[in-house]
């Protein structure tokens, strides 16, 4: 008999699972999504009306608000106050984190990235449902409110949920997601690091052959049949204040369809190249890189179908998940410097030349291959390596 391992917890992870609902079922979620949106709007407006007239908007305010809403409004009272309370605290921590970023990057633009109000026939339905206002009773998840939905258990929720999203996607399903604590699975030792470097050649360079994850192009692959879904919506595009046609709707769900196959092949390949890495190795030292920069470059196109954000975060919470020693290392100067000396060259290296040649020792070796070497070198990993430390300003992170 084994001996169980102990764990520990990391947080909270989600559970996402399939529902099949009756009309009765969607039509009760749809009135309760009005009704929050409702009010999320009601928050915008009040709080760009307290910013225009100096005033503060705290979350108490709006709890004060919501209270006097449901006292004067029987259609909002129809509904659970809890999706709703869950609306004003959402809004909240929106708002604090635009705020946060004003401060930190100082827009032009004094009120950039706040909290915008939601258009019905834009906004997709999303409730949120703390402990006290769901509950799990023979397979169906049961909402406040008198909602009772079939759930797809595909697989065992690990513990007890502490609460529930409900939503729906452009396709048109309905998905419930649920938060549970999050406990670390222990994978066996094997001695290993690794280092790497995002690209757009590749998504990934690793300093194993065996781990480069090459760049799928599930979008190129896809742009045919997108194409044509835009001509046949542009051909059948309604006019202002009109609905749109069968065939227009039928276009706009086959086009949201093709787009929803592209997010989840991306996702998987995501998922079992970072599960791949995480077996094979204890610690990775990864570029801390924000594409965010290249959408607007020549190669925009590019590298959003090479997902490198979504395919970096899979890798952290995998390695967090399993234990793993994941370090975050500062991107600055990572093509110019040599992983065998040190040295730095004069100039930064154009993305045309793929081929990195240090001006002090005379190593040659792949752009990307010395990259993820560097990342190494930075992180600590290969300590016979470094004689040139990391630059000023270019601080190591550990993945939490």
């Amino acid at each position: 008999m084994t001996t169980p391992q102990l764990v520990k917890e990391t947080g909270h992870a989600r559970y996402t699972y399939r529902l099949r609902m009756s009309s009765k079922a969607r039509t009760a979620l749809l009135a309760e999504s009005d009704r929050c949106r409702w009010i999320w709007n009601e928050c915008v407006a009040r709080s760009k009306k307290a910013h225009a007239d100096g005033e503060t908007c705290g979350p108490a305010r709006l709890d004060r608000m919501l209270t006097e809403a449901r006292a004067m409004t029987p259609w909002l009272a129809d509904g659970c106050s809890v999706p709703q309370q869950q609306v004003i605290r959402d809004f909240s921590k929106s708002r604090a984190k635009a705020l946060k970023d004003i401060k930190e990057r100082l827009p032009m633009h004094p009120r950039a990235g706040m909290p915008k109000f939601k258009k019905k026939h834009e906004a997709l339905p999303t409730l949120n449902y703390t402990r006290r206002g769901f509950r799990l009773k023979d397979g169906r998840l049961h909402l406040a409110g008198g909602i009772s939905v079939t759930v797809v258990w595909s697989r065992d929720l690990p513990a007890d949920p502490s609460s529930v999203r409900v939503y729906q996607d452009s396709v048109g399903h309905w998905y419930a997601s649920f938060v549970v604590a999050a406990h670390v699975q222990p994978l066996p030792t094997t001695g290993q690091a690794i280092g790497i470097d995002w690209g757009v050649t590749e998504t990934a360079t690793t300093t194993s052959d065996a781990h480069d994850l090459p760049h799928s192009q599930y979008g190129l692959k896809a742009r045919a049949k997108l194409t044509r879904y835009d001509r046949m919506m542009a051909r059948r595009k309604p006019k202002r204040g009109q609905c749109g046609s069968k065939g227009y709707r039928e276009a706009k769900r086959l086009r949201a369809k093709t787009c929803k196959k592209i997010a989840r092949q991306r996702q998987d390949t995501a998922r079992k190249w970072a599960k791949k890495v995480v077996t094979d190795h204890d610690a990775i030292a990864v570029e801390d890189f924000q594409p965010k920069f290249l959408a607007k470059s020549t190669m925009a196109r590019k590298a959003a179908d090479a997902a490198i954000g979504a395919t970096k975060q899979a890798l952290i919470e995998m390695g967090r998940k399993h234990g793993r020693d994941v370090r975050l290392v500062h991107p600055a100067h990572t093509t110019m410097d040599c992983a065998m000396c040190g040295a730095r060259t004069k100039h930064a290296l154009p993305l045309s030349e793929r081929t990195y040649t240090c001006i002090a020792c005379g190593t040659v070796s792949s752009r990307d291959k010395n990259s993820a070497h560097v990342m190494l070198v930075r992180a600590g990993l290969t300590p016979a390596g470094v004689e040139g430390v990391r630059p000023p300003g270019a601080p190591l992170q550990e993945a939490a």
